[in-house]
């Protein structure tokens, strides 16, 4: 049975957070006095209402929770805060459509990156803080964020945490789910202020640079800039942020290790290797082609290409190069790039690496096993057998993943002129990449598709940064029987 005050009041502690950060939002609008702080007002004032209403009808409810209401949490928790998050874009005018609003906002807690905004420049700081603010709370995850920087909501729970946190096999630091998230947040935190002092030194202000750090690190890629980080054309700030993109796209464990003087961890992670020679090798490819073929510039091919394939292995989607005027093989390689994504229990989205290792792996030993019948070959990670359950649950999601995104794809072809187009936007949202090709390109936006497909593709990349699963068995009548 699932326990319906519990739930309604974890969800209200978590909307009294929420309103926390509309509050800094709010901030920003008052120092650069700017007439949207009324709209943030509004939103606090509504958020927090809502948030304490759901907290005082469950006071005193117990702590007892369990797999089943961690995952009904974990993915109501991601809608209502987007449903609430709009609040500031349609109180302002900044968005005039709850639609593109919602689009907007969802894109951002599941720092997917793509927009529907034409007009970024145009926006109130306010509004731009807060657009970048949504990105930088989902990078982490909205729940392990509460867990570990407002610890007084009493939100705890294992279930929880792995239920939110990205990844086949959640990383922990220390025995304690809470201690955990701290460890994490604070290396977050930590990231976030270095490449803020490093974009500034640079020549870039602090509010484009604070901005662009939030959005990097959460691996999400909203700019301040309607021309994305391709607006910044000094190769300094440019490799500042394919640094931090690459980072933000290592699972976080190892850069905790790589932080506290244990760099070896990191070096001997075959997941961290994979993940560089994907970088290295695609960035070599397309940097000869471009030499070669396009007659670039060495630095600027290699500087173009590099910064492309961590934008997109990381599913952080800045452009800096239009992709689309590039040969269609060097196109192609950058679609192969959307269905590998970043490092387990990093922020970065899509099927993550060490999935892609693990299936490659089985698939090499399946041969081996056909060649020797009696053989017992177990698959390997990291020095460790990996039981079949775990590659069971890889196979799972590699179909569920390929299954949705094919039927997915066939729905977006009744709302795209082009098949090109409707594979690239469910490809892009289902991986919470942010640009895509043809009509989504990454010189373009999502403004011009129908109402119901951006709702469509509003909960495709709720349903990637949940990672499948977590939404899905929502759908399944066995979750629901007593």
């Amino acid at each position: 049975m699932v326990k319906h005050k519990i739930i309604l009041n974890i969800l209200g502690k978590l909307l009294i957070g929420e309103s926390f950060f509309l509050f800094l939002s709010l901030l920003v609008s008052l120092l650069y006095q700017e007439p949207d702080s009324l709209a943030f007002v509004k939103s606090i004032l509504i958020t927090f209402t809502v948030g304490g209403m759901s907290y005082m009808l469950s006071r005193g409810v117990g702590k007892d929770l369990g797999k089943r209401e961690g995952y009904i949490i974990v993915s109501i928790v991601w809608v209502v805060f987007s449903i609430f998050g709009c609040l500031p874009y349609l109180f302002s005018g900044a968005i005039s459509s709850v639609t593109d609003a919602f689009f907007e906002t969802m894109s951002g807690f599941t720092t997917t990156g793509s927009s529907i905004l034409n007009n970024i420049e145009e926006l109130p700081h306010g509004i731009l803080f807060w657009r970048s603010l949504t990105q930088w709370m989902g990078g982490m995850g909205i729940i392990v964020m509460f867990l570990a920087i407002l610890p007084t909501l009493g939100i705890g729970g294992r279930e929880l945490f792995i239920a939110e946190v990205p990844g086949p096999a959640p990383d922990k630091l220390t025995p304690r789910i809470k201690e955990t998230a701290r460890h994490l947040w604070g290396l977050y935190i930590l990231f976030t202020f270095a490449e803020t002092i490093l974009l500034f030194i640079g020549g870039m202000n602090f509010f484009d640079a604070i901005n662009h750090s939030l959005t990097t690190m959460a691996t999400g890629g909203y700019s301040t800039k309607q021309a994305s980080a391709g607006f910044f054309t000094s190769p300094y700030l440019q490799y500042v942020i394919i640094f931090f993109m690459f980072v933000a796209g290592t699972n976080f464990t190892l850069a905790y290790a790589m932080v506290t003087g244990k760099a070896s961890k990191m070096f001997k992670d075959e997941e961290f290797r994979f993940y560089a020679l994907v970088v290295v090798m695609f960035t070599g490819i397309i940097t000869a082609v471009l030499v070669v073929g396009d007659n670039f510039g060495l630095e600027r091919a290699f500087r173009d290409s590099l910064f492309t394939v961590v934008s997109i292995i990381t599913t952080t989607g800045y452009a800096t190069a239009d992709y689309l005027l590039w040969t269609p093989f060097l196109g192609m390689l950058v679609f192969v790039l959307f269905f590998v994504g970043g490092s387990a229990g990093s922020t970065g989205g899509g099927v993550k690496v060490v999935r892609i290792l693990l299936l490659f792996k089985n698939s090499f030993y399946e041969l081996k096993r056909l060649v020797h019948p009696n053989a017992v070959i177990p698959i390997r990670y990291n020095g460790h057998v990996v039981d079949q359950k775990t590659v069971t649950n890889i196979l799972a999601f590699f179909v569920f993943y390929i299954i949705i995104f094919m039927i997915s794809s066939i729905l977006m072809s009744l709302w795209t002129p082009d098949i090109y187009s409707a594979f690239s936007a469910v490809a892009t949202t289902l991986g919470n990449i942010g640009p895509g090709f043809g009509e989504v390109g990454p010189m373009e936006n999502f403004f011009h598709l129908p109402a119901l497909a951006k709702w469509f593709l509003s909960f495709l990349m709720l349903l990637g940064r949940l990672e499948l699963f977590t939404v899905l068995i929502l759908f399944s009548p066995s979750f629901w029987k007593h």
